[in-house]
């Protein structure tokens, strides 16, 4: 990676762009695929299918038969990895969760309070390809299960003999998840925003994808329907010391670089010795690596920086806003006490991203592109609506009464004052 030693802080906006997405092409043809799910349903996504899975589908919806199958087809050892991770995100997610908070009383006779109630229908998508990620089906589909929503559609796409990635049809399965479709890219998240005749609309889409299944998400969001979160490429940033081990740290990079060749990963230091014997670590790592050129063009759009200190890494670190951070320093706790702004934090020298990705407890699913700065990652949060609830005794309406007549009045909205004066002046009669 390129090492650009104590740059000015005028810089610093520069150095920590991202690559930049070609827009205007995806624009246009996300836009003509919805339109085109839009008229034609089913029929469409059959084309589509054919056009860029090359599979030939007649029906969309997987089967029981077809789940049942890639069960058998599932290595033991995967199996039981699978659902050491379950265990561990349905722990955290679990407990991170409040469903029910207290009734406060805010005046005598006047109470409120909040609960957690499940968005009805919502819609996972799970990126196939190269990289089929059964990973992303825990993160998601577990926070669901334990929100309760009424009604999870997972859809992903399939191999050119029609078949969704067995890992994924298990996992899924695993969590509970049993309506599941063929059905990739933009064209999935049209199918869930509008409905065809196999696929229903959804209240929220969640999960990650490329820059088109990116656009329709953001298109979806125009039509009311929510998504989790904008997305860019996925991104890491390591921070770390002398004392690192230089080994650890590349492999970090490449961990977060082989996921596409438009992902970034940026190493920030205050020791030039190290950022040296990183690049050492990356040339002989590379070449290990199943995906190695898609790794090797991530780190072309990547650098390492080096500053004065430890405090000047922090501080670009925020400016950056992290998808993820990694934290590999002697006081790494201390510093990450430190950060303002990051979407999940990884504290130490054992604490690799990977760890996170797939079976600490925490999700994967999380804001890149510098939206860490104001969207958290998804949790069982992100699947619930927090409604709010308040009764009002006779008491209570006496109470507060008086001060809401007046503040409705000194905004001219007679109808509000009136609301409350009839309750009052019923109260007086009785």
């Amino acid at each position: 990676m390129k090492i650009i030693s104590n740059p000015d802080i005028s810089k610093q906006q520069e150095l920590l762009q991202r690559p930049q997405q070609e827009r205007a092409n995806v624009d246009a043809a996300v836009k003509d695929i919805i339109k085109l799910v839009q008229e034609s349903g089913d029929q469409a996504l059959f084309a589509f299918a054919e056009k860029f899975d090359n599979a030939k589908l007649t029906t969309l919806r997987v089967t029981e038969a077809e789940i049942e199958k890639a069960k058998s087809q599932i290595a033991t050892e995967l199996k039981a990895a699978i659902q050491t991770a379950y265990q561990n995100i349905y722990k955290f997610h679990e407990a991170c969760f409040t469903r029910e908070y207290p009734v406060v009383e805010t005046m005598p006779g006047m109470t409120c309070w909040r609960k957690s109630l499940p968005i009805q229908k919502v819609g996972l998508y799970i990126p196939g390809g190269s990289a089929p990620l059964f990973s992303t089906v825990l993160m998601l589909a577990i926070p669901a299960k334990i929100a309760g929503n009424k009604r999870v559609i997972l859809c992903s796409p399939t191999d050119a003999n029609g078949n969704i990635n067995p890992a994924v049809l298990y996992t899924a399965n695993l969590c509970g998840v049993t309506e599941i479709y063929k059905a990739g890219g933009a064209q999935a998240i049209a199918a869930m925003t509008y409905g065809t005749e196999s696929i229903p609309a959804v209240d929220k889409i969640f999960g990650p994808g490329n820059a088109f299944v990116t656009r329709a998400k953001e298109l979806a969001q125009q039509q009311g329907v929510a998504i989790d979160m904008p997305a860019g490429p996925s991104e890491v940033l390591v921070i770390a010391d002398e004392d690192a081990n230089p080994a650890f740290v590349a492999a970090d990079l490449l961990a977060q670089a082989e996921h596409g060749p438009d992902s970034q990963v940026i190493l920030l230091t205050d020791s030039i010795s190290l950022a040296e014997a990183v690049n050492e670590q990356l040339s002989i790592q590379l070449s290990t690596l199943s995906r190695k050129q898609t790794a090797e063009k991530a780190i072309d759009n990547s650098k390492t920086i080096v500053l004065d200190n430890m405090s000047a890494c922090i501080k670009w670190s925020d400016a950056y806003a992290p998808e993820h951070l990694i934290i590999n320093t002697t006081n790494a706790e201390e510093v990450a006490e430190q950060i303002q702004v990051a979407g999940s934090i990884f504290i130490g020298s054992y604490t690799c991203e990977s760890l996170g990705d797939y079976a600490s407890g925490t999700n994967h699913t999380l804001p890149t592109y510098g939206y860490a700065r104001n969207y958290s990652g998804v949790s069982v949060d992100s699947f619930v609506n927090k409604v709010t609830y308040q009764k009002a005794t006779a008491q209570g309406i006496k109470n507060l009464g008086p001060a809401v007549e007046i503040m409705a009045t000194a905004e001219g909205l007679d109808a509000h004052k009136n609301a409350v004066t009839l309750r009052l002046n019923t109260l007086k009669n009785e």
